[in-house]
């Protein structure tokens, strides 16, 4: 791993004090999504889930990941060496907090796994009890993220395709699009598929029935704050992941911020000619797809392929969101599947496709995306299909009814106000 500056230290440093502000834009987003009688276990649910996924990659989940110079397992295939899992120490030791590279590969690592740990939040929003949020999200911590982010971006094979098989410069993902949003947007998938729709999403005949988030405000503002927090991971990971000099972070910027937009747009267009009139809350949802789509490789597409990349994700969650719930009776309430899963898919192609990198680049990226769907996906299922064996993840029908705000914490975000009831609700 090339040494960094001390300019590049500087500025990674800057960029990662703003991270954090990408937690509380999805905070609000998975709130303002779900009903109003959710709202404050929404809230603490993100507190509970960012915490405990800090603590558990700093005691363990640092190990599995570490960086491209720190210790690793590595087995051979026909002479080729498999970096399979890192060996670093507990606790951060071994890393001198100085600014090094490898200190600034565990805040960022700290960083993305705290915002990993709040998207399966919003796939089980209504229904999912708090104890199993925190189990959950342990597993998240300490084995998934950890895992995949060591093959992605610490020196693990897929990191290493290109060197040991020629694809390109190897998997591209600067960003955290596959290690952070994929990973975190298909364990939403099988956190929605273990709990089972939310009491009264379907009608008996198997009709999806609309239940509206309670706060538009709170989702709109929600994606301008988790835009800033973009800005700082996408950069900090292309200094970070890719050595990239400072002067280049301004196509960073303007990229990810191109592919917000131009997401955006395309899903108010999709949404006002599917239903007639453009939807708030998708179009918000698409905002944030095309933030996950670029975090890939933001550093390595001119403006135009961002803007591309960025029109296509937001059609894809619009169109996505309606397919899980028609189709497949996933529900998921804050769009996180969509979102995170579908959108970060999207952009690993993107990079591959449209990234300025040499022969077999695609081909690497397809093998990174066919790692995430053929193995993270059915670990994640597994392990969460365990938890739910031993602790039922799913809050009584009661809890439902009574909401999660009251049932798990005895008092509601809005006490002033009446929250809607659907005691009329079958299913």
């Amino acid at each position: 791993m090339t040494a960094l500056s001390e300019i590049q230290t500087g500025v990674a440093t800057a960029a990662l004090l703003i991270a954090p502000l990408s937690l509380a834009g999805l905070a609000l987003i998975n709130s303002g999504l779900g009903r109003s009688r959710n709202a404050a276990h929404a809230m603490l649910s993100a507190v509970c889930a960012a915490s405990l996924a800090a603590c558990v990659y700093f005691v363990i989940g640092r190990c599995w990941h570490a960086s491209a110079d720190e210790p690793a397992r590595v087995f051979y295939v026909a002479g080729k060496p498999w970096n399979w899992i890192g060996a670093a120490r507990p606790f951060f030791t071994g890393i001198a907090p100085d600014g090094s590279q490898a200190f600034l590969t565990a805040w960022l690592g700290l960083s993305g796994v705290t915002l990993a740990s709040l998207i399966p939040i919003g796939g089980g929003g209504g229904r999912w009890r708090l104890n199993s949020i925190c189990a959950s999200t342990a597993v998240l911590a300490g084995v998934t993220y950890p895992l995949f982010a060591h093959w992605s971006q610490g020196g693990g094979w897929l990191q290493q395709l290109g060197v040991n098989f020629g694809l390109g410069d190897g998997f591209v993902d600067i960003g955290g699009a596959g290690s952070i949003h994929v990973t975190g947007g298909l364990t939403a998938l099988a956190i929605a598929w273990i709990l089972g729709p939310r009491r009264g999403k379907y009608s008996p005949d198997g009709m999806p029935m609309a239940i509206p988030g309670h706060s538009v405000v709170f989702v709109v503002f929600g994606c301008f704050v988790a835009a800033a927090g973009w800005l700082g991971l996408n950069a900090a990971g292309a200094i970070v992941f890719a050595s990239v000099p400072p002067g280049r972070l301004i196509l960073v910027g303007v990229n990810t911020l191109l592919g917000a937009c131009a997401a955006a747009l395309v899903s108010a267009i999709v949404t006002r000619v599917r239903f007639g009139l453009p939807d708030a809350s998708l179009t918000a949802n698409g905002w944030v797809g095309g933030l996950v789509a670029s975090s890939a490789g933001a550093a390595f597409m001119p403006p135009a392929a961002a803007v591309l990349t960025g029109l296509i994700a937001g059609a894809l969650v619009a169109l996505s969101v309606e397919l899980l719930e028609l189709r497949f009776e996933i529900d998921d309430p804050g769009g996180s599947v969509s979102v995170h899963a579908v959108a970060g898919i999207w952009g690993l192609l993107a990079t591959g496709l449209l990234g300025r990198f040499g022969t077999g680049a695609l081909l690497a990226q397809v093998v990174g995306i066919a790692t995430l769907i053929g193995f993270i996906f059915p670990l994640t299922w597994g392990l969460n299909a365990a938890l739910n064996r031993l602790m039922p993840m799913r809050v009584s029908r009661e809890g439902e009814r009574q909401g999660m705000d009251l049932f798990e914490l005895g008092s509601g975000a809005y006490p002033d106000f009446v929250t809607h009831a659907d005691d009329h609700m079958q299913r």
